[in-house]
């Protein structure tokens, strides 16, 4: 029973995750009570305006039972929410409650609905997938695949990872098949997916992740491409970054010198892990790892769960919740991941500690990428294109060099620029959809990038384009 002072509360609060106003009985009512059911739960105000104005509704002795069983009739599962008829203002409204159903997703006439910010989204194939599996606190990974024996992996490589386990103070004894029993990689006989994906014997495309060293964005130096099982990929991956990104040699007077890599791969191996067991493998789309002189874009299929946004992870502000549960738990067996959700943190305390740019994480498409930056010198590219140019000329070049990239740019202007370098006639709204952040921040990086005289708009706001400044 709510009472009349809650409710005025809620009224004046306005709609949220949780609450939405109707002014009448209608289907629209129902998708939001089963949005509600598919995400946690939520009350519907009948006689409330969207501007939060209480305008009554006219109801009659069989109003409500007609309600309830119309919404009973057109959900599956079928809903049955509490109803309560109360009296605001000498104005009658309604209020139906509806709890987060335990075993999802509910639908309405074949549509499933989910509920985000104060708003309805309609569900898609994946996400119907991703809340049953939920509801079951599996995952996909889990399952078991009739197109997969057990004589498609490999039980070699199992004993591998047995030998792995056992460096971390373990002591396994079991044979492989035994092992992936007990383990739930193998159930009634049948391999599970993440069996296939830690094991397999041969290559497969549901792997595939696609590695490219540029020298623009769309001159390709190098390519390779990884077909093989996940725990190998982590160190192909790698392996082909440390290919293509600089190391220096410190001479330290020891009997062993120091080896500084242009990004700290403490760092690079996490972003890899990361990508790697949280990816989505059901998607057609490929991992991708992009090498640039200044900058490696890592592109993973599968985005953020609704729940956790950027600035979330950024905070730290989220309740972990692995896309491949199996994966990731094995894999913490083995020593890759130490705590579920704490990868983001370490990483850019890996960038903190080393001075350099903080990585950008943002969703892209229907999947997430992360982007790392090259630290920038202004003495080092000076004096390199200095002796490049020799004597005065090389000085001047050198200084005017080292003195442009001496303006610290943050890593989000870097991406505008290089965005506008591509297409000169790209505007505010595409931009904020490509490094992730609204069009106010695109717009308040674009005048800080003017001031600081490193573009310049040519021509009108509509029609005009954009033009790096070469000094």
């Amino acid at each position: 029973m709510i009472n009349l002072e809650e409710i005025k509360r809620i009224i004046q609060n306005g709609e949220n995750e949780n609450i939405e106003f109707k002014t009448s009985f209608n289907t629209d009512l129902i998708e939001t009570i089963v949005a509600f059911a598919n995400t946690s739960g939520g009350k519907v105000f009948v006689g409330i305006n969207p501007k939060a104005e209480v305008i009554g509704i006219t109801i009659n002795t069989e109003s409500v039972q007609q309600w309830v069983n119309e919404i009973k009739n057109k959900t599956s599962p079928v809903l049955i929410p509490d109803v309560e008829t109360i009296s605001l203002n000498n104005k009658s409204i309604v209020v139906f409650s509806i709890q987060e159903y335990p075993v999802k997703p509910v639908a309405i006439r074949g549509k499933y609905f989910k509920r985000v910010s104060n708003s309805n989204h309609v569900l898609d194939i994946t996400d119907v997938v991703n809340l049953y599996l939920q509801s079951f606190n599996t995952s996909w990974d889990f399952h078991v695949n009739n197109q997969f024996k057990i004589n498609d992996i490999s039980l070699g490589k199992v004993q591998v990872a047995i030998d792995h386990v056992n460096q971390t103070g373990a002591r396994i004894s079991d044979d492989p098949l035994t092992f992936c029993i007990k383990n739930d990689l193998i159930r009634d006989g049948q391999i599970t997916n993440a069996a296939y994906l830690l094991f397999t014997e041969r290559d497969t495309v549901l792997t595939t992740i696609e590695l490219g060293k540029f020298q623009t964005d769309t001159l390709i130096k190098d390519s390779d491409r990884t077909k093989t099982d996940i725990l190998t990929q982590i160190e192909q991956v790698i392996s082909f970054v440390k290919k293509h990104i600089n190391k220096e040699i410190i001479i330290t007077g020891q009997p062993r010198n120091t080896e500084k890599w242009q990004y700290p791969l403490e760092a690079i191996r996490e972003i890899v892990i990361n990508m790697i067991i949280h990816r989505d493998y059901r998607s057609a789309s490929d991992s991708i790892v992009k090498i640039f002189d200044d900058r490696i874009e890592f592109y993973n299929p599968g985005k953020l769960p609704d729940s956790i946004t950027v600035d979330d992870l950024l905070s730290n502000n989220y309740k972990s919740t692995p896309r491949n549960k199996l994966i990731a738990d094995f894999c913490k067996s083995l020593g890759l991941i130490e705590k579920y959700g704490s990868g983001i943190r370490r990483i850019i305390e890996y960038f903190k500690n080393a001075n350099m740019p903080q990585p950008e994480f943002s969703n892209i498409s229907e999947g997430f990428m992360v982007t790392v930056f090259a630290a920038e010198s202004s003495t080092k590219v000076g004096e390199k294109v200095g002796e490049k140019v020799g004597e005065k000329v090389g000085e001047k070049v050198g200084e005017k060099v080292g003195e442009k990239v001496g303006k610290k740019l943050t890593a989000n202007q870097k991406t505008i620029v290089s965005y506008m370098q591509n297409n000169p006639y790209i505007t505010a709204k595409e931009l904020s959809e490509k490094v992730g952040i609204s069009v106010r921040k695109i717009e308040t990086n674009i005048k800080k990038l003017k001031d600081l005289d490193y573009i310049e708009r040519i021509g009108p706001a509509k029609g005009g384009h954009w033009e790096i400044i070469d000094k």
